[in-house]
């Protein structure tokens, strides 16, 4: 009984090893997609973004996926970065999603939409020091949003819609 176990064991051995396939293996060629790799600063590294001195003209959009009119705007900007980036524009996106929510939602939101302006985080407490750096009329609500160059300087505390939003910047560009 013994020699007819250790025959049946040593066939099912054998047999398997004759089954392997004669035709090549095609390799998987897997590109693991990059995770977005977000900025992230204190209020002292975004300044730099809200005081550029250069020949562009800049818009910087104050925002954050937990707020619904931000999210309602985004594609206007998204739109109009990519209408006037031949007129020297820069969209600036600064996202004020809080920090243990970069990787779970602010991230994901920004590949998910496949965000191309810029988007810089700010991660710094003391908004009662740095919101009136950004301007002095604002309360903290969100959106705001700056339009800049080195002529102008002009703040909204309010949401857009496309035209709106391309009104306030022909004013900076004209």
């Amino acid at each position: 009984m013994k020699k007819i176990l250790v025959f049946i064991a040593l066939l099912g051995i054998f047999s398997c090893q004759n089954n392997k396939s004669k035709e090549p293996i095609a390799e998987n060629n897997i590109v693991e997609k990059q995770p977005y790799a977000l900025e992230v600063h204190n209020f002292d590294g975004i300044q730099p973004y809200l005081t550029s001195n250069d020949d562009k003209t800049y818009v910087v959009n104050f925002w954050a996926t937990w707020c619904a009119p931000c999210v309602k705007e985004l594609p206007y900007f998204e739109q109009l970065g990519t209408n006037f980036k031949d007129k020297n524009v820069e969209v600036i996106l600064i996202s004020l999603d809080f920090p243990n929510q970069y990787e779970s939602k602010l991230i994901p939101f920004i590949e998910k939409n496949q965000l191309q302006s810029k988007v810089v985080a700010l991660n710094d407490p003391d908004s009662n020091s740095w919101i009136p750096k950004v301007s002095d009329t604002w309360t903290g609500a969100l959106p705001a949003t700056l339009i800049f160059n080195a002529k102008d300087r002009k703040f909204f505390e309010k949401s857009f819609d496309y035209s709106e939003l391309e009104s306030e910047l022909q004013h900076f560009i004209n």
